[in-house]
């Protein structure tokens, strides 16, 4: 029988940058089995903070997975390191991610200066569950220039991503049904970096312009204000890409200059406690789900309490018992 490395251990190898220890330690983390991962990770985030976290997402079929692996191309071109992190929809069979055109990063696999990882989403509804921001903290902690997330697309319960990242960049195309389709899913507001792919088709134009035009009018006055620019892309033509990587790191640098970043910072602890919190509560819930609260769903049911009492009881209930074990 083949000895298993303690995660404390894996961890030691994640600061040294070792890829293997990486993805093990990715895998405990997504299968919530191994009781000493949590151990890790708190001493791992000791080491986070230095990688520049980038959230790319955008409608589906605007072209997101394809922009990422030029993108990583460019950073390294630069000279620097680069983690992936690809959410895809979880399968309702198996509970994992769906690869589907993760495949075209496939060239990008025997570059030791790029990780990639899919995850699932695991049906939560931001797109982004807790296992794939510990899976950035690894990444971070194992010495990544840049870390990239991309999510699986935009609507209104998938922004999480601007409260998980550095600097967000948003995906649209021309001719998906609407002219600016960031209008459509609300999301306008959202974007750091805006970026209209497949610009290298004749309507594309007219999407950048119009992108463009509801910028300015959303535009609030002011010195140092970020001014979010638009950068056409063409996977076809192999253009806009060294572009979107100079609009990330202006951003960057925009945002240590203002002072910025340390919003941005507190806005990811928020996040990451908030999703750990609605996590264990949910576990504890599952666990107690033959006693306590089935009598309190009971109850709330026939309207003899209501669900904020019931929660607040299930809450108090549940106190001790969250201390004892975490």
């Amino acid at each position: 029988m083949i000895n298993r490395i303690p995660s404390m251990k894996l961890a030691e190898r994640v600061r040294e940058g070792h890829l293997r220890a990486i993805a093990r330690l990715i895998t405990r983390v997504e299968s919530g089995g191994d009781p000493d991962v949590r151990q890790a990770l708190a001493e791992l985030y000791k080491s986070t903070g230095n990688a520049h976290v980038v959230g790319i997402t955008g409608v589906p079929g605007a072209g997101k997975s394809t922009l990422v692996t030029q993108l990583v191309h460019e950073y390294r071109k630069s000279g620097r390191t680069v983690g992936v992190v690809a959410i895809d929809p979880s399968s309702p069979f198996s509970g994992g991610a769906i690869l589907g055109d993760r495949i075209r990063m496939g060239d990008l696999v025997s570059d030791p200066g790029v990780f990639i990882r899919s995850m699932a989403t695991r049906g939560t509804l931001g797109g982004l569950a807790r296992p794939a921001l510990d899976a950035v903290d690894l990444l971070d902690a194992g010495g990544f220039d840049v870390v990239l997330i991309e999510t699986v697309g935009v609507g209104q319960d998938e922004v999480d991503i601007v409260r998980a990242a550095h600097t967000t960049v948003v995906v649209n195309a021309p001719g998906l049904g609407d002219d600016i389709q960031a209008i459509k899913a609300g999301v306008l507001e959202i974007a750091d970096v805006h970026v209209v792919s497949k610009a290298d088709r004749p309507d594309s134009n007219r999407t950048i312009q119009e992108l463009k035009a509801m910028l300015m009018m959303s535009l609030e006055p002011g010195e140092g204000i970020w001014r979010v620019p638009v950068v056409p892309t063409s996977s076809e033509k192999h253009t806009g890409f060294g572009e979107l990587m100079a609009a990330i790191d202006r951003h960057a640098e925009h945002l240590e200059r203002s002072g910025e970043i340390t919003e941005r910072r507190r806005q990811i602890a928020l996040t990451r406690v908030v999703k750990v919190a609605e996590e264990i509560v949910r576990d504890n819930f599952v666990r107690d789900s033959r006693s306590q609260t089935e009598e309190l769903l009971k109850k709330v049911t026939q309207r003899e309490l209501d669900p904020h009492g019931a929660a607040v009881t299930l809450l108090k209930a549940m106190k001790e018992t969250i201390h004892e074990s975490h």
